[in-house]
């Protein structure tokens, strides 16, 4: 493992431990950006995985974007929720379960446009990658 990747899990690791210890006080926003904590159940482990992420907040729905900075693959979270799509998202102090699935073609273009305006950066990490970028919706399970 590279030292870049390891820098980024150490990071990632810290986040979700702050995160998680003050019930989303700290790491929930970063400016006007919400961030949630992601844990879906790994394609290949089945261990628990859990990944701070950017969040548009849609009508009770959760959407992420699967962009992995506009790198050419998927990012592990999603490969994982793809394989099992009943993921739990905190938000704040709040954890709830949900199903998770990829935004069709229709939705993804209503979509997009909101996820951007949540996060500009989206817009140079689709001109980068050579796939779309999946948008995925995380609705609540009863």
């Amino acid at each position: 493992m590279g030292i870049a990747r390891t820098g980024q899990k150490l990071f990632t690791g810290f986040h979700v431990w702050v995160y998680r210890t003050t019930g989303g006080r700290i790491g929930r926003r970063i400016g006007s950006i919400e961030n949630v904590l992601l844990t879906t159940t790994g394609r290949r482990t089945g261990q628990a995985r859990t990944t701070p992420l950017t969040a548009t907040i849609d009508d009770g729905r959760v959407v992420l974007v699967a962009s992995n900075g506009g790198a050419p693959r998927h990012p592990d979270w999603y490969l994982n929720l793809v394989a099992h799509p009943e993921v739990t998202v905190q938000r704040g102090a709040d954890v709830q379960r949900m199903a998770a699935r990829t935004a069709g073609p229709e939705e993804r273009a209503v979509l997009w446009p909101r996820v951007v305006s949540t996060y500009k950066g989206y817009e140079g990490y689709q001109r980068r990658a050579p796939r779309e970028i999946p948008i995925v919706i995380c609705e609540p399970t009863p």
